[in-house]
């Protein structure tokens, strides 16, 4: 059985856990979302929102696109290298619907594990 879950054990938690990410980071991006990754020393990927207020106005607006990608991470994590991701987004990216939001995860997800398969 393969539990596709979102435990605690899956989320960046502490300043350090993001300042650790942005140190030495690679990048992936699209006009509406950046994927800032690191290798960590674990067997499993994690994510972290760093969605500024500045770029997206509204929480109704954050909190979705939360969701929608948090979502995505979920159906995904079995397929990631085990790294760290911190997700930041534009201000674009409030004006896509949840489908188009889930299509630009996706390619960036592609994108970040052929970027670390080429790393090694």
């Amino acid at each position: 059985m393969n539990l596709l879950t979102f435990s605690r054990e899956l989320r960046l938690l502490t300043p350090a856990d993001f300042k650790h990410v942005f140190n030495q980071s690679i990048r992936v991006s699209s006009p509406y979302i950046t994927f800032v990754a690191r290798e960590n020393s674990l067997t499993h990927c994690r994510i972290g929102f760093a969605i500024a207020k500045k770029q997206i106005k509204h929480a109704h607006d954050r909190n979705r696109l939360k969701r929608v990608i948090r979502e995505q991470f979920r159906l995904a994590q079995c397929e990631l290298p085990a790294i760290d991701v911190i997700v930041m987004a534009r201000s674009a990216a409030s004006e896509l619907d949840n489908s188009a939001l889930r299509a630009v995860v996706d390619k960036l997800w592609q994108r970040l594990i052929l970027m670390q398969k080429n790393q090694h």
